[in-house]
């Protein structure tokens, strides 16, 4: 199973036409967003909700899909659908809701027999000024499986997965480096770290590099992963080469242009690889 560039341009292209752009004073704009998600849930005929909540006196929403809904063992991937102040935010985050939508194509087009459902959660409210509150969207639905009768075996948080930059330091063999998969989360887990970077790399297409924080570090949780760690839920965010190195984080910049879909395509087929073998 690869994914397919087109799919994810087109996913990008519409996200970041919408306007004004999506972010959490703009409920019609949020509406719209979660609604052409759900369509497309849908069409790959995957079972959908929306999940309400309410914030500074208005409704916001995440949507969720399932696939095989009947596993009581679950494992869970996400990305943000909300945008940070007046941008179209097309590396941060709609390079990873659109990637989040193909993975789900490619798994639904499959019918693979996973040993585990896989619950794809579509987050509204992770930027500011919601950040680090119990107001994210993925505070709300970690919170809100807590307390069922699930086995949750670990999380992963899309972030940033469009934007690349040439690396030009070589290694000890002279090469350059691949383009990486950066997985983020905390030293509690740090085995789960490991086996999610080892599974990014299996796909033989992009590399990969952990990052486990100690507990407390000021920002060892810079994405929607950190709310499920008090549940003891392990959980990483997997963020593309460019990071906080991405000029264009948080700024008008940040553009459909300055994406690279070759890489990205690459970086999706990766990201799939490692979902449906968890427990390979």
């Amino acid at each position: 199973m690869e994914a397919k560039t087109e799919n994810l341009y087109n996913h990008v292209d519409f996200l970041t036409s919408i306007f004004p752009y999506r972010n959490y004073k703009n409920i019609d704009s949020l509406q719209k967003t979660a609604t052409y998600i759900e369509k497309r849930l849908k069409e790959m005929g995957l079972p959908t909700a929306r999940q309400k909540w309410e914030a500074k006196g208005n409704i916001y929403e995440n949507v969720i899909a399932t696939y095989q809904p009947q596993k009581s063992k679950r494992f869970i991937i996400g990305a943000h659908y909300d945008v940070y102040k007046e941008i179209a935010g097309a590396d941060d985050n709609a390079s990873s809701v659109a990637g989040l939508l193909e993975i789900s194509r490619m798994l639904a087009e499959s019918s693979l027999t996973l040993d585990y459902g896989i619950d794809f959660v579509f987050f509204c409210l992770e930027e500011p000024p919601f950040f680090k509150t119990d107001k994210m969207g993925s505070y709300i639905h970690a919170k809100s499986i807590a307390k069922t009768n699930k086995n949750y075996i670990g999380m992963i948080a899309l972030e940033m997965i469009g934007y690349y930059r040439e690396n030009k330091i070589k290694d000890e063999n002279n090469s350059f480096h691949k383009n990486q998969l950066i997985v983020s989360g905390i030293k509690r887990f740090d085995l789960f770290n490991r086996k999610i970077s080892q599974l990014l790399k299996a796909n033989g297409t992009m590399d990969s590099r952990r990052i486990s924080f100690a507990e407390h570090y000021p920002n060892n949780g810079p994405s929607d992963h950190r709310n499920y760690w008090q549940f003891n839920i392990p959980a990483v965010m997997v963020i593309g080469t460019g990071g906080e190195g991405n000029p264009n984080y948080h700024t008008a910049t940040d553009t459909i242009e300055t994406l690279d879909f070759e890489i990205m395509t690459n970086a999706v087929s990766s990201i799939a690889n490692a979902l449906f073998n968890i427990e390979g």
